[in-house]
């Protein structure tokens, strides 16, 4: 009994933290969104591109033009087939695979809605980097975000050493952040695109993973989750009761 209510709280907990943080996201995106609306955060952005003007040399531009890439529709769609392949193959997780089309996918259309209800236009239209269409907030940023994230989901979910979570986590968030800059410094994005294009993916991926999270619980344990939640409710309810009698 006791290990199940420690399963159930860990659950609760999970979920508690994973919506606020969704909630405190959503509310960063929609007060971002609102100062570029109103062209608040010109100064914002200028100053950042000027950095990144000011540390422009052509080994920088090879390197950038390679780090936007794996952050491409064309590169996340590649790497998206393989793992797919691989859960189904290898780690034979159904679920897995479902969550992660669904979060591919779905970041996909969500670039598409927010850009056509924002309609920014981009520092400068470049096809050759895949800067084409309205800019805010930066496709590249929500969908290496979705994309790595995920996989450093599945890393964690693994039977991997710690510290080969450790160095999936340093590794895979340095990447993430390199293709945002880039988008800056190629100038494909203003600062705050990339910034947004953050916030947005890393609400979709918490919302994913949450859903993949409770889905995988229903279907390892026969208790359903809301029972076992409303069931962990009540008897912590029922002994803080009994303590207060007590007093």
């Amino acid at each position: 009994m006791e290990v199940e209510n420690n399963k159930v709280g860990f659950l609760a907990i999970i979920l508690t933290v994973g919506l606020g943080i969704a909630g405190l996201f959503i509310w960063l995106f929609s007060e971002l969104a609102e100062e570029v609306l109103e062209n608040e955060l010109r100064k914002f952005d200028n100053r950042i591109i000027g950095f990144f003007e000011s540390i422009e040399t052509p080994t920088f531009d090879g390197i950038y033009v390679v780090i936007t890439e794996m952050g491409s529709v064309w590169f996340l769609t590649s790497l998206s087939v393989l793992v797919v392949l691989w859960l189904w193959f290898k780690a034979k997780d159904k679920w897995g695979i479902f969550f992660f089309i669904i979060a591919m996918g779905g970041n996909g259309a969500l670039t598409w809605i927010l850009k056509q209800i924002y309609e920014r236009g981009r520092p400068s239209i470049n096809e050759a980097i895949d800067a084409i269409g309205f800019s805010f907030p930066s496709g590249h940023s929500m969908g290496s975000l979705v994309f790595y994230g995920f996989i450093f989901y599945l890393v964690v979910r693994s039977a991997q050493k710690k510290a080969v979570k450790i160095l999936a986590f340093v590794v895979l968030g340095i990447l993430i952040l390199l293709i945002g800059t880039s988008r800056i410094y190629l100038g494909a994005h203003f600062p705050s695109d990339v910034i947004a294009g953050f916030l947005a993916g890393t609400v979709w991926l918490i919302l994913c993973l949450l859903a993949l999270e409770w889905i995988q619980w229903q279907s390892h344990n026969q208790v359903p989750p809301v029972h076992a939640l409303r069931k962990l409710l009540i008897s912590n309810y029922k002994s803080l009761r009994q303590k207060h009698e007590r007093w």
